[in-house]
C-alpha cells in the first residue's frame, strides 16, 4: 500500500516533510528562504510550520514513534 491510500503512513511523510525542511533551513537558510512561492514554496511553508509549531511537530513525532512501535 502506498502513502497515500494509507492515513498514517501519509502523516508520518508529512512529519518527515517538515521535520527535514526545518532542519535544511537551519542548516542552510538561503536555499529554503530564496524560494518563497510557486511549487517550491511548499518547503519554505513547512520549514515555517516546523519552526513555529516545533513543541506540537515534536509531540506528534514522538507519538508516531510510539505507535509504530508498538503496531
Amino acid at each position: 500500500m502506498t502513502a497515500l491510500f494509507n492515513f498514517q503512513s501519509l502523516l508520518l511523510v508529512f512529519l518527515l516533510l517538515i521535520c527535514t525542511c526545518t532542519y535544511v533551513r537551519g542548516a542552510a537558510p538561503g536555499l529554503v528562504d530564496r524560494n518563497r512561492e510557486g511549487f517550491m514554496g511548499v518547503f519554505f511553508k513547512c520549514a515555517r510550520i516546523g519552526e513555529r509549531l516545533s513543541p506540537y511537530v515534536s509531540l506528534a513525532c514522538i507519538i508516531m514513534a510510539v505507535s509504530m512501535i508498538i503496531g
